[in-house]
């Protein structure tokens, strides 16, 4: 059973209201593309906790198998 890039979206997006979301996945791998303030300051390893905070249900559910997460500040974009 997966979860469609929508669906994975809008868990992060629930858990990081500010933050744009772009997910592309085949249904069992998915990479997460997360731009967000909230990871001013932050690691790398913060900044993944953070996402995975977001879809930890998915995971545990077996939903969400494989995720590879970009995580930058606005700034670190531009």
């Amino acid at each position: 059973m997966s979860i469609s890039n929508e669906a994975v979206a809008a868990m992060i997006q629930a858990h990081l209201p500010e933050a744009q979301v772009t997910i592309n996945g085949d249904g069992y791998k998915y990479e997460a593309d997360v731009i967000s303030d909230a990871f001013a300051g932050l690691s790398t390893l913060k900044r993944h906790q953070l996402v995975y905070a977001a879809v930890n249900d998915a995971i545990t559910a077996g939903q969400l198998h494989a995720l590879t997460i970009r995580a930058k500040t606005p700034a670190e974009v531009a």
